[in-house]
């Protein structure tokens, strides 16, 4: 399954769980309904109770999805969780940072925010967020401290998996949704204390006692319910991250060997704030509560080990808890043992070499990266000059980096960007701009641009909401400083303002698409017409690439090549639309723009750059440098 048959599951998976939360809410009102017959036999005022129950259901969701509308930053802090800043030098917190970075830069999305929850023993993990742009990983001190390295990989990996997969979004409406049936007993819990402790003695009290411990009762009939749909949502999807972290990092030991730990230390993965555990143990690595089998948001921890190594058994679990209780591990210290240690050789291709590719493993290869991959990105991450990772990991210096990428050579168009950036952001900033574009220019690889700008995009989420709007419009003025912009300069601007937005505004970026490609046609053509125009000088060649991929698209189509008078701007009208496709239907696209792209078989870095480019606009991340 790729990651469109998966994104469509994923929007299926939605639905079935509308339903269910449908009839858990048929379910409490029954159960209020059956109470309030039993004592008035009034249907007038059981027609009145059920709407107030329905009422107060959905205002609890609301109010819940509602609160949660700044994305996993307000997950990961209601759980107490401390951010890592990207400069950080604790030993621990580097080794997260350099495995979350090369994850990241392997798999085509930004790098998440990273938190730590310091108080926590347990071993455990969880991505949150509504899309890429806005996720947060966080991970549990114990998770640093008992962890080697390859273990810690194999965890992230898990978590990418699900930011990839497109759980998180489901998981963080699956909190709001799940609040709302729990709304009633919430309400007979607050009215029992108030009963209780708020010094009231009226004879009116009975029945409010009464009235409380009913709607408490029926409180564990929502509770009863969240957790079964919990249950039965998160278990298969667990074991989706699982393979999908293996299939990444191509070594089953590490994710494996973090299980056993799990299982084998007597903290094991339960978390020790229980009462926000609750409503985030379907997000969890492992088990945070210790459910039983029936209410289980995960399959039992020797199946999820012996589904990574088939030999393993339950008497060498065993001796590893006899070992563990004597001895426990110290991931860092393992790592010293073992000789685990970040980066690798570095194997990146000549800037006029031409790769081999095919439109049908580009699209295979969209948000399911691979071994290959990852050691790539391990290898960029090794060769990324320190000065520039430096510039990305410093709060102030990212804006100025950013801006570097989008300036042209030396001329008046360079001098109109400067005057641009120097009207927006201050002469200070135009002039670290200029000399960061000298560095890029003599130390920076074509290949390395998109995963550099990844590196900076947590120190430029970092930036107070005005900075940032003053940013992107710094950028559209750089873009457009005389309306002859470049397809790369014009897709990364664009990349930027699309994570930059739905980081400050995550709730409102929750999107699976629904539209065929039979409504978009006119959006397929410019967007394959100005793909094609920019990657080919001679017209006949920039036809051929340009038929090349709408066949591939739009087959019965005859829509003829005509390149738009406005150039890449005319791309401004296209992203909306085509990123509203039905998951299936991108995947068709990713092909289409990969077939005009690479008409002749092959493809340079620069189109593969500008390749991935267009896709992570589209919500499609694409690991980097095609076809080594």
């Amino acid at each position: 399954m790729n990651f469109f048959e998966r994104q469509a599951v994923a929007r299926r998976d939605t639905t079935r769980l509308v339903v269910l939360l449908g009839l858990a809410v048929l379910c409490i009102i029954g159960s209020v309904d059956l109470v309030l017959w039993q004592v008035t036999h009034s249907w007038r005022l059981l027609a009145f109770v059920s709407g107030i129950t329905l009422v107060v259901i959905v205002f609890g969701s609301l109010y819940r999805i509602a609160s949660l509308s700044g994305g996993g930053e307000t997950v990961a802090q209601e759980l107490g969780g401390t951010l890592v800043p990207p400069d950080t030098a604790e030993p621990g917190l580097r080794r997260l940072r350099n495995v979350v970075e090369e994850i990241s830069i392997a798999s085509g999305v930004p790098v998440p925010k990273l938190y730590v929850l310091e108080h926590e023993a347990a071993i455990n993990a969880f991505a949150a967020g509504f899309s890429p742009a806005d996720a947060v990983v966080a991970v549990t001190r114990g998770a640093l401290d008992r962890l080697n390295r390859d273990e810690l990989q194999g965890v992230i990996a898990h978590e990418f998996s699900h930011i990839l997969n497109g759980d998180m979004r489901l998981n963080i409406r699956l909190i709001g949704l799940l609040f709302g049936i729990l709304m009633i007993g919430l309400i007979g819990r607050k009215v029992l204390e108030y009963s209780r402790f708020g010094g009231r003695s009226s004879r009116g009290d009975g029945g409010l006692w009464l009235a409380a411990l009913v709607a408490i009762v029926i409180g564990y009939v929502g509770l009863f319910f969240g957790r079964m749909i919990k249950a039965g949502v998160s278990r298969s999807r667990e074991r989706l991250a699982d393979a999908s972290a293996v299939q990444f990092t191509r070594q089953a030991e590490g994710l494996a060997g973090a299980l056993k730990k799990i299982a084998g230390l007597e903290e094991g993965s339960k978390l020790a704030v229980r009462a926000n555990a609750e409503e985030v143990s379907h997000m969890l690595f492992g088990e945070g509560l210790g459910f039983s089998r029936l209410f289980a948001t995960h399959p039992p921890l020797l199946e999820r080990i012996q589904a990574l190594q088939p030999g393993f058994r339950s008497e060498q679990l065993e001796r590893l808890q006899a070992r563990w209780q004597t001895q426990p591990p110290d991931g860092l210290q393992e790592d010293l043992t073992l000789g685990l240690s970040a980066g690798g050789q570095a194997r990146l291709p000549s800037p006029r070499q031409r790769l081999p590719v095919a439109p049908a493993t580009v699209s295979a290869q969209v948000s399911r990266p691979g071994n290959d991959d990852y050691q790539r990105a391990d290898s960029i991450a090794a060769i990324l000059p320190d000065a520039l990772r430096d510039l990305a990991h410093g709060r102030e210096q990212v804006m100025p980096l950013l801006l570097a990428m989008l300036l042209a050579e030396e001329g008046p168009l360079q001098d109109a960007q400067r005057q641009a950036i120097d009207a927006r952001l201050g002469a200070g900033t135009a002039a670290q701009a200029l000399r960061i574009h000298q560095q890029l220019t003599a130390d920076l690889h074509p290949a390395l641009r998109l995963p550099l700008a990844a590196l900076a995009f947590p120190g430029l989420r970092q930036r107070p909401r005005p900075a940032l709007e003053q940013f992107l419009a710094c950028v559209e003025d750089v873009i457009q400083a005389d309306g002859q912009v470049s397809l790369f300069e014009y897709c990364l601007g664009k990349l930027l303002n699309v994570q930059v937005r739905e980081a400050l505004d995550p709730a409102r970026h929750i999107r699976f698409g629904r539209r065929k490609p039979g409504s978009v046609r006119n959006e397929f053509a410019t967007l394959l017409a100005v793909v094609a125009q920019a990657g080919n000088a001679d017209e006949a060649a920039a036809r051929r690439a340009y038929l090349a991929g709408l066949q591939r698209v739009l087959p019965r189509d005859h829509l003829p090549y005509a390149p738009p008078v406005e150039g890449v701007l005319a791309l401004d009208a296209v992203w909306a639309p085509l990123d509203a496709l039905d998951p299936l239907a991108k995947q068709v696209l990713v092909e289409a723009i990969t077939e005009a792209v690479s008409s002749d078989g092959q493809i340079s870095v620069a189109e593969a750059e500008l390749l991935r480019m267009i896709c992570a606009v589209l919500h499609c991340p694409l690991p980097p440098v095609l076809g080594e």
